[in-house]
């Protein structure tokens, strides 16, 4: 079974709770909520006209598995805010060809897309295309989850006369027999205007469908959203790599996926190494060199890998058309004719080629841009432009195919974990600055664009500890600069690191040399205000892919931290949660088994249940028009065995033995019968949020449980601690999923990554980066990133784990963990926690670990920067 990265995880997470919150209370409040848990700025909720109605967009780069995604929204949105047991998901992709691909996935058993909905949902599940939708029969929309897959052109009208799905069509009448009072929005018939018209448009009215948006960024116009309208959807989710930010038309994006998260969990392969080369033939040739020595590491590798090489030609109106590079390949590169594939609008020999099979012999395809829907092969390394990139539109699809990570994980060979870029552009900043334009385009934030963008020239060394260290040849800067420019104005000692030089036409300003504060001031002195715009944007690029190659990361440096682990039946493990629940033999049963009217509660109020849940309401109509639910009373076929099996499959978990989750629902169901007055209909119409609570009142136990583990095992009389690089957590130097990257006017020299996540200048914790960074003793530093447990540094706490705000490396080998906690939460019981859990580190590690809670200013009134200092010694 696929299974989905943690970034994928957390996605779902942010999801989910946000459409349970929808529910309880109303899309646009919990839209502001869920914002506000992320610690991101408020965005102001656009319904666009479908109000009352969850509309929201997920926001992943290319690469990042939107389409898996969306199929395990299903999943969150039946089981969170629709609440039904079988939906009507209506699935909307914006050409053809994706819309056939996508229903070919869903269609096959073995395929992750299918797996995802088949496993929830038990393998009811059918797949139609929107054009055989008359196929639908009543029993499919009451018995399993039914996926249309269709192009969002087909329902994207304005005259609908004529088109199929707003059409009458008899097939459709079964659907139609027991609605008997029509509601307000269903189409009439033109003919017999008091008669329901029996179209998909009007089944999709009444079944209140849930809509899956790809590539939602092609879908923001009033027609787009008055065609929504016609559906009468429950909830849509959107997903894509470029939302749209303008204020009309905006995407609501609950939750975005950073380009470094995919990057840290293998999903795509960074940086890309950029050759510049004087004319076409050179890039080619050397492209074709980086695939052969590719081709060499790949014979190392467990798994097969044949790397391939993407050629973009030029249009048939321009000199390097497809014609004349294959006849360049075949002739003077001695390429056999049959290793090469051209993929055009017009020559389509990639149709039915399986590029993964071991005897598949292509190892070079030619297009223009006809692989921008839809395909991928992570074989595809090495992308080769033979004109100049004169835009990042150009090659921002075709360089969206040489990301993907073969297999999502590292390979052994370095080589093999980068993309590779051979472009015909004479100035190497030119070029990174287009693949840049191109990357953003793509759903990466600027600031990681100019880390990915790095020059192919290296060479490795090796450090102290005999350790291999990757140094980068540095590469001059080379900007377009207006005649205003007079050289003669810079500083005597700036005159033999900067020049002018023509380039077709333009004069350029090269600067060779690292780019300091002072450089960049006197540079843009001799410039007129109004000009300088574009020459500050471009050596800020520069400077951030300067930073990058003196990055410690980048260079390959190690960086260490030991974990805290506990001594378990004569192991040493590292301190967790399940460590906590095995020693009070954790079962949901030892503790409480009943809802209170404060846990849950249901009101009956005429032809309503109102459901109140920690104080959030939760209204469901008995009579209510859907054929899915269609309770004219309030009788049910559940019996109390049958509902308890039903339960058990929703609340599932992975830590509680079953017989022990039946008898805990037992109980939790015989409480609400027999001493609440309940009947069971009142819990088949409430049942989802049941299930709601009844998960929150098993996570309330698992937290006693933990709370009373954690006492025992860590600070308990007989426990046995130790703080073991056994077991450490170790930094690697590739991965950093950070987001919200820190672009304030300070450099920062010494942190670990190239890029820095979640500071905000002048913010308490930059304050406490900055002493850190300032610090004599500190080598190099990190942010820490929360909630990553694969790529961060963590401590266990009673209830969760906590994530330390900085790790520091000193100059003597020591580790120094700073968590910073502003002045007034820090005598707050979780922060007395964590740092009684930090010194506990500390104390465990013989001299090689500190442990600092900084606050702004401490009892003795030190600042941070004195706290470091006296922490260090």
């Amino acid at each position: 079974m696929f299974e989905l990265k943690n970034y994928q995880n957390e996605t779902l997470r942010v999801l989910g709770e946000y459409l349970r919150e929808a529910r309880r209370k109303n899309p646009a409040e919990a839209f502001d909520n869920s914002l506000k848990r992320q610690g991101r700025p408020a965005a102001g909720y656009n319904p666009h006209g479908l109000y009352n109605l969850p509309y929201v967009c997920l926001r992943l780069p290319t690469g990042g598995g939107k389409t898996v995604l969306a199929s395990y929204a299903i999943r969150e949105a039946a089981e969170k805010y629709l609440e039904h047991d079988y939906p009507l998901v209506l699935w909307l992709v914006p050409t053809i060809t994706i819309a056939k691909q996508t229903l070919e996935c869903l269609n096959k058993p073995w395929h992750p897309y299918r797996q995802a909905i088949d496993k929830y949902f038990k393998g009811k599940v059918s797949v139609f295309a929107i054009g055989d939708v008359i196929n639908i029969r009543p029993s499919d929309l009451q018995q399993k989850v039914c996926v249309v897959v269709g192009t969002l052109a087909t329902l994207r009208v304005q005259d609908k006369t004529g088109r199929r799905i707003y059409a009458h069509n008899e097939n459709f009448e079964p659907h139609f027999s027991r609605v008997t009072n029509p509601k307000s929005g269903l189409d009439m018939r033109e003919d017999e205007p008091d008669k329901i018209k029996y179209s998909f448009a009007n089944l999709c009215a009444l079944m209140n469908p849930l809509i899956i948006m790809d590539e939602a960024h092609n879908a923001r116009t009033t027609l787009t959203f008055e065609t929504l309208k016609r559906v009468h959807p429950a909830c849509i989710i959107e997903f894509t790599a470029t939302p749209n930010t303008t204020r009309e038309n905006g995407s609501n994006v609950l939750y975005s996926v950073s380009a470094s998260e995919l990057k840290a969990t293998r999903m795509i392969k960074l940086p890309i190494m950029l050759s510049e080369h004087q004319s076409w033939a050179s890039a080619v040739s050397a492209a074709i060199l980086t695939k052969n020595k590719l081709s060499e590491s790949a014979r190392r590798e467990n798994e097969y890998i044949r790397p391939i090489v993407l050629f973009q030609a030029e249009s048939k109106d321009r000199d390097i058309t497809v014609e004349v590079l294959e006849k360049y390949l075949v002739e003077n590169e001695n390429i056999q004719r049959e290793k090469i594939a051209i993929a055009t609008g017009n020559q389509r020999e990639l149709d039915g080629i399986n590029l993964f099979d071991p005897n598949c012999k292509i190892e070079y395809i030619i297009t223009i841009e006809a692989l921008k829907e839809g395909w991928d092969c992570s074989f595809a390394y090495v992308f080769c432009s033979v004109a100049k990139i004169k835009s990042s539109t150009e090659v921002e699809q075709i360089l969206g195919r040489v990301l993907r990570m073969p297999y999502a994980h590292e390979r052994k060979s370095a080589e093999l974990n980068k993309a590779y870029a051979h472009v015909s552009e004479s100035l190497f900043s030119q070029a990174a600055q287009n693949l840049r334009d191109s990357l953003v385009d793509m759903g990466f934030e600027k600031l990681e664009a100019d880390s990915y963008v790095q020059p192919s020239q290296q060479t490795t060394i090796f450090s102290d500890d005999e350790k291999a260290i990757t140094e980068y040849y540095p590469v001059p800067l080379s900007v377009e600069i207006g005649n205003t420019f007079d050289i003669s104005k810079l500083d005597e000692k700036l005159k033999n690191i900067v020049s002018l030089t023509e380039v077709e036409g333009k004069m350029m300003l090269n600067v060779k040399a690292v780019i300091t504060d002072d450089i960049e001031k006197n540079i843009l002195q001799t410039i007129p205000e109004k000009e300088r715009g574009n020459i500050k944007e471009a050596i800020a690029h520069h400077r951030q892919m300067q930073q990058a190659q003196n990055s410690p990361a980048f260079r390959g440096v190690t960086f260490q931290v030991p974990q805290l682990c506990l001594w378990s039946e004569g192991q040493l493990l590292p301190a967790d949660q399940e460590l906590f629940l095995e020693s009070v033999r954790w079962n949901p049963c030892d503790y409480s088994t009943e809802l209170s009217e404060a846990d849950f509660k249901i009101s009956d109020q005429a032809n309503n249940f109102e459901v109140d849940i920690k104080g959030d309401k939760v209204t469901y109509s008995i009579a209510r028009e859907n054929l899915q639910l269609d309770l004219t009373n309030t009788t049910t076929e559940w019996s109390e065995d049958a509902f308890i099996q039903w339960l058990d499959n929703k609340v599932h978990q992975q830590d509680i033995p079953q017989i022990q989750m039946i008898e805990f629902l037992r109980k939790i169901t015989a409480n609400l019968l027999n001493k609440r007055k309940y009947t069971m209909a009142m819990l088949d119409m409430a049942k989802y949020s049941l299930c709601d609570s009844i998960k929150e009142k098993i996570q309330k136990n698992r937290k006693d449980a933990i709370k009373k583990g954690f006492q025992t095992t860590l600070f308990g009389t007989c426990a046995s601690v130790e703080t073991s690089f056994d077991f450490s957590y170790n930094l690697d130097p590739n991965c950093y999923p950070g987001k919200n990257i820190y672009n304030g006017p300070f450099q920062f020299q010494k942190h670990y990554y190239p890029v820095i996540s979640d500071i905000k200048y002048e913010s308490e914790e930059y304050s406490c980066a900055l002493a850190i960074e300032r610090n004599p003793n500190v080598k190099h530093w990190v942010r820490n990133i929360p909630k990553h447990p694969e790529s961060s540094f963590s401590l266990p706490t009673g209830s969760d784990r906590f994530y330390p705000d900085f790790l520091a490396y000193l100059n003597d080998g020591r580790i120094l963990v700073v968590e910073y906690k502003g002045s007034h939460i820090e005598d707050a019981s979780d922060a007395l926690e964590k740092n009684n859990v930090g010194l506990l580190w500390e104390t465990k590690s013989n001299g090689r670990c500190l442990f600092l809670m900084a606050v702004k200013k401490d009892h003795q009134n030190r600042d941070v920067s004195e706290q470091i200092k006296a922490k260090i010694g």
